[in-house]
């Protein structure tokens, strides 16, 4: 039924099927007291371009989300409403293709306020972002709402839903978390599976307790580089030209392209410029973990 979609389906019978789906859905998650309510949109996308109108059904899937979030204040559901971003499979093109598409997407139709972002890394390193882009990148525009804490192995090109083991990985999540003050009612949600290989019961006990470990040594490692405060310092020391002059107009938006090349013309070309350090950041993340 949903194998070409749901809110972007072609045929309107089926578009209607899921809106009465959810609509059930959300009545289920307000009397069971739910604090979010997720959609992942699997089919949302194409496999071939020859047969899509992409406008027609981005369209449609916009409408989709109102109806979902106008129903959600209807019947007084409070939970959060969240999109989880995945570029591809089942789909060949999928239209929530990771944060900042997502972003964008409900930005563009006046979404925004009514959704946040449930973020499964695995589903970021499939986009070609690192594990932790896309909840550096909804956490900078206060749309980070919960984390599917999923790794996979980036180097395959498909989703294997592995448990987190890397403590860099849990580190810089955990950072990130800790800086925008928490994640509350989302939180850190196991969507893995051992390997088909792991067969014993103790796999799937060490698997979850792993996990767990790796993300509470993660939280305290993010605790420490915030505490100790050496890494924020040495980057807002890389964006100290904005603080003042014409940096300061930049940000602010009080300058403009003809007083930007009055300032070049004046001050000549950047001579100084400075290096990223990226190996030394590198190696202060070690560090800590």
């Amino acid at each position: 039924r949903y194998m070409n979609g749901a809110g972007s389906n072609p045929d309107a019978h089926i578009f209607a099927m899921a809106a009465a789906q959810v609509k059930k859905g959300l009545e289920v998650a307000k009397k069971m007291g739910a604090q979010n309510f997720v959609f992942w949109g699997g089919r949302e996308g194409y496999h071939t371009i020859l047969n899509t109108n992409v406008l027609t059904e981005l369209n449609n899937l916009a409408s989709f989300f109102r109806m979902a979030a106008e129903y959600k204040k209807k019947i007084g559901f409070t939970g959060t409403l969240l999109i989880e971003p995945k570029p591809k499979e089942p789909s060949k093109h999928q239209y929530d293709y990771d944060a900042m598409t997502v972003i964008g997407f409900l930005k563009h139709y006046g979404l925004d306020k009514d959704y946040k972002l449930n973020i499964e890394p695995n589903h970021t390193t499939l986009a070609g972002h690192g594990y932790e882009h896309d909840i550096v990148m909804s956490s900078a525009f206060g749309m980070l709402g919960s984390i599917d804490s999923n790794t996979g192995s980036p180097d395959l090109g498909w989703d294997t839903d592995q448990f987190p083991m890397d403590i860099k990985n849990t580190t810089m999540v955990m950072k990130t978390v800790l800086e925008q003050g928490g994640l509350s009612p989302g939180g850190l949600n196991f969507d893995c599976k051992v390997r088909r290989e792991s067969t014993e019961l103790r796999d799937m006990f060490i698997s979850h307790i792993g996990a767990m470990d790796s993300f509470a040594r993660g939280l305290l490692n993010a605790e420490r580089i915030l505490k100790e405060g050496v890494i924020a310092k040495q980057v807002k020391e890389r964006y100290s030209s904005y603080e003042s002059g014409i940096g300061k107009k930049i940000t602010d938006g009080q300058t403009s392209f003809e007083e930007l090349e009055k300032y070049i013309l004046d001050n000549g070309s950047p001579t100084n410029v400075a290096s990223g350090r990226q190996e030394h950041y590198e190696s202060m993340l070690n560090h800590y973990v």
